[in-house]
């Protein structure tokens, strides 16, 4: 037998997975003759891809189908074979996901990022429907990480930070946190060589000292455990993925020295209640650090990831990081939805289903343009998380810095379309308040209140948005809503106006991944399109990005020209949208907005540019003449 075949066959039969080998040898045969002759960059016979794929693919358990079409999924992109014949040969479910796999060719796109998008969008939506497809492409994707050192330094860095923005967190949110770690390394590596080098050198100087100390304190967790009747599964170190460091050491601005002093420890116990008895136990071993202590067991993250954190601080003068959960836990930990071939066809079947329901979203987006797709995609599916509750304590869970309206549409679009009112943990806010993890929202509905168009400027999630928009006849391609009405009322075509910044003139545009306000503290970089994009300072993805493109920016409006408005108005819905539209018509750009909800009224903060050369007093007037404005302040 084929030295490649047999180390296939060998994989299942070590495995004990019960698949079909004769299907497999098939497939495996085909694709080494419709590979006949091709080399990959390292001058390797390209059948040992397809062949690592399906190897990638074994260790998470998969099935027939997936194995096939891993070995199949290059055949009809690079050897010209008809899919009819994938059909004819192998079956409509293998061709179907093999076709999943295979890269568009006959349309011309106006750029590489068109075209990466647009293949990335077809697969999302093939796997809306056959997550098996997903994951093939990102075993394919583990194993061209594995072997991108063969390729040019160009091609190593895009298809690094492709992996970065796009795969590495498809990983995340399907829960296969160690594919996860070992592509943001691989990216790492290709990215930011120096830095990758530098920490895998301070890691192993430090490593016996390190795992010295981690056995002295794992010996103490067992021994307390087998004091009060535990019994566990296991109790090992865990390596931290050298990204993991290299992001908290920019994030939070530390050395070396003061990151790594952090040892991470897993514990596998039998069930549930052990669980919160080994947490109990480990606490009275050591101080815990409170704002450390997660609880993922009662409220799992979106993509059914469940374990206890804790962080302690123990007699050693080192923090140790402490991950608590159980043998099917740690399963679902280590596979994410992979675990899913695990339990097809039982009642758990169905858990598994919800995890992935988040890829029907991506249906919604079929007409979006490519690079727009691409930014849905990474605000929808790929921002941190928060988890929020309803009154009656079910967990919801929304991007980072998502509103009450975006809560409203994700509990029911009806909810969402009727929102008058909102309270967080029993205040009264304004629909603009940005929530926090462990909020408590109740939405006050009523049949006669109505979208405004003014929710589109801080709505966060595509569904909101996009429920909005369909209430209200608004083309989801229109820029003229959200252009008007941002709060800084400020298009990427007026940049120029507000900002100033070093060296050659270029097109200005604002980051989508931490949508800079009028005044924040900024930085711009320049990118390979030839233009400059601004970040706030604050935004940790400036820190994957190059240095040597970096550019001092800052806002350009003097203060001489921006007049601060204070408007006190009664609780009218739709008001601030009126007030927007009769500045706007007034030719006076909204810089800035602030809304707050007071006890008697509401308060409207305004920062505004007069390009019209109005006088203030006229504007006072103008903005005094709408019913349900009591004062007008101007400072």
């Amino acid at each position: 037998m084929d030295s490649e075949l047999q180390k296939i066959i060998d994989a299942i039969r070590i495995g004990g997975i019960n698949l079909d080998e004769k299907l497999i040898e098939k497939a495996y045969l085909f694709a080494k003759n419709a590979h006949h002759g091709q080399k990959r960059y390292s001058g390797e016979d390209f059948i040992q891809h397809p062949v690592a794929v399906a190897m990638i693919l074994l260790e998470w358990k998969a099935d027939t189908a997936s194995i096939c079409s891993a070995l199949l999924h290059d055949v009809v992109e690079d050897s010209g074979i008809d899919i009819k014949l994938i059909e004819s040969s192998f079956g409509e479910e293998i061709a179907k996901i093999v076709l999943g796999e295979t890269k568009l060719r006959k349309i011309v796109f106006q750029s590489r990022e068109d075209y990466t998008a647009e293949n990335i969008r077809k697969v999302l939506l093939a796997s809306a429907k056959d997550l098996r497809i997903i994951l093939i492409k990102l075993a394919d994707r583990l194993h061209n990480m594995r072997t991108l050192k063969y390729s040019n330094e160009e091609k190593q860095k895009r298809i690094s930070a492709e992996t970065l923005d796009i795969y590495a967190p498809l990983a995340h949110k399907l829960g296969m946190y160690t594919l996860k770690g070992e592509l943001e390394d691989l990216c790492l590596r290709h990215l930011e060589p120096q830095a990758y080098q530098d920490l895998k050198k301070r890691i192993n100087e430090k490593r016996g000292e390190r795992i010295q100390k981690a056995n002295i304190l794992m010996k103490m967790i067992r021994d307390k455990f087998k004091e009060n009747g535990i019994d566990f599964i296991e109790v090992s170190g865990r390596a931290k993925y050298f990204y993991s460091i290299y992001k908290k050491m920019i994030r939070e601005k530390k050395t070396f020295d003061e990151i790594y002093d952090l040892i991470a420890v897993r514990v596998i116990v039998k069930n549930i209640p052990d669980c919160y008895r080994s947490l109990a136990l480990i606490h009275q071993l050591w101080k815990p650090i409170p704002t450390r202590l997660k609880d993922y067991i009662a409220v799992p993250k979106s993509n059914g990831y469940q374990s206890l954190h804790t962080d302690v601080v123990t007699h050693l003068g080192s923090v140790l990081e402490v991950q608590i959960r159980t043998m099917e836990m740690h399963f679902v930990a280590k596979y994410g939805v992979a675990a899913h071939w695990r339990y097809k066809g039982t009642d758990r079947d169905q858990k598994f289903d919800k995890r992935i329901v988040w890829l029907e979203q991506v249906l919604e987006w079929k007409r979006k343009a490519p690079t727009e797709f691409l930014d849905s995609l990474k605000v929808d599916l790929f921002q941190d998380e928060i988890v929020v509750f309803t009154p009656k304590g079910d967990p919801i869970v929304l991007p980072d810095g998502a509103t009450p309206i975006d809560f409203a549409y994700e509990v029911h679009t009806g909810v969402g379309n009727s929102c008058l009112k909102a309270t967080v943990n029993n205040k009264l806010v304004s629909f603009d308040t940005k929530l926090k993890s462990g909020d408590i929202i109740n939405i006050i509905t009523s049949n006669s209140a109505r979208p405004s168009r003014n929710w589109l400027t801080f709505a966060k999630t595509n569904k909101a948005k996009s429920k909005i928009r369909s209430i209200l006849n608004i083309e989801a391609e229109s820029k003229d809503t959200t252009d008007k009405r941002s709060d800084e009322d400020i298009n990427d075509g007026d940049l120029k106006k507000y900002l100033k910044y070093e060296g050659k003139k270029a097109p200005i545009k604002l980051s989508k991944c931490c949508e800079p306000k009028f005044q924040d503290d900024i930085v711009g970089f320049r990118t390979k399109e030839k233009s400059i994009t601004i970040h706030k300072s604050s935004c940790p993805n400036i820190h994957t990005l190059d240095s040597k493109k970096r550019v001092a920016v800052e806002w350009n409006v003097p203060d001489k020209e921006m007049i601060d408005l204070k408007i006190l108005t009664k609780d009218k819905i739709g008001l601030l949208e009126v007030i927007l539209d009769t500045l706007m018509k007034e030719k006076v750009i909204v810089l800035s907005i602030n809304v707050k909800i007071l006890k008697q009224q509401n308060q409207i903060n305004l920062k505004v540019k007069d390009e019209k050369g109005i006088k203030i007093e006229n504007i006072i007037t103008i903005l005094s003449s709408i019913n349900g404005i009591t004062k007008v302040i101007a400072k």
